[in-house]
């Protein structure tokens, strides 16, 4: 396996400057089985949920009339095995492979492309470590144009300063946990960011029928009669205040595993959105 010079250099930065005194492995645990979910598209799912010793072993993750996707197995024993850090790490953040093809959807680049140099370095790092399991989920297949790259190169991202604020909170949102990828809808030329943020009404068709995801605006339509508890509630127990269950795919599992002040910063941050009701 090819390692990375650059990495490892930020991986004894981090080691020894971290202000919560946490290696980059335990980081990139933190963000991989954390809030950045990414099992909930890599790990193969079973009846009861993510099949056991399958961990980001990949699978069929979405099938329709533009693409059949498929997340690769980005575990040791997968295609990833070969690369180098470097590879891996600009796979994740700007969709392009060692050989210079594109990754399609739905893996979300537009925001990955905001991930700061340390928290990639991490989640590569870790994802070194995890078991190697040997699982061949197939070939994704894209019956739509890919574009040439999702954006310029990306040279570096400086950190978000880790703290209960909108600033965190947004990062967290976003580059991480990627919750206006779902909860933004899709005009004709992508994602509607710049006038639609947070507004939900994004579908999402599955085994257990149709989700929308919904509307995490400050609108009364949104969360604005919602407290805060019951806002974290949604967000990592997948319940509704009057008990009922939210429908996948919302990631409520790895979303669990968030800090508190993490989660504090994310609660913070979609109080900050402007309103916006439900399209109609």
């Amino acid at each position: 396996m090819k390692r990375s010079a650059s990495i490892a250099a930020v991986a004894l930065a981090v080691g020894s400057t971290s202000a919560v005194a946490e290696t980059l492995l335990e980081r990139g645990e933190y963000l991989v089985r954390g809030p950045a979910g990414c099992g909930n598209c890599h790990t193969p799912l079973g009846p009861e949920g993510p099949v056991e010793g399958q961990e980001l072993a990949g699978r069929l993750v979405e099938k329709n009339d533009a693409f059949t996707a498929i997340a690769p197995n980005i575990t040791p024993a997968g295609a990833v095995a070969d690369w180098s850090d470097e590879d891996l790490a600009r796979s994740i953040r700007e969709g392009i492979r060692p050989d210079g093809s594109l990754i399609g959807p739905p893996m979300p680049f537009e925001f990955y492309r905001r991930l700061s140099d340390t928290d990639l370095s991490a989640i590569v790092a870790f994802l070194r470590t995890v078991p190697a399991v040997e699982n061949d989920p197939g070939e994704s297949v894209y019956n739509i144009p890919l574009p040439p790259a999702y954006g310029p190169p990306v040279e570096s991202v400086a950190d978000i300063p880790r703290g209960v604020t909108v600033e965190y909170g947004e990062y967290l949102s976003g580059p991480v946990a990627h919750c206006m990828e779902c909860h933004t809808p899709m005009g004709p030329q992508g994602r509607l960011t710049e006038t639609d943020l947070g507004r939900g009404g994004f579908e999402f068709h599955g085994p257990w029928g149709i989700s929308v995801s919904a509307n995490l605006t400050s609108h009364e339509d949104g969360l604005a009669e919602y407290t805060d508890a019951e806002i974290a509630d949604m967000i990592t127990k997948g319940v509704e205040p009057d008990g009922e269950q939210l429908l996948p795919p919302m990631p409520y599992g790895y979303l669990a595993r968030m800090t508190e002040d993490d989660l504090a910063a994310i609660i913070l941050y979609l109080r900050s959105l402007p309103p916006l009701p439900d399209k109609s």
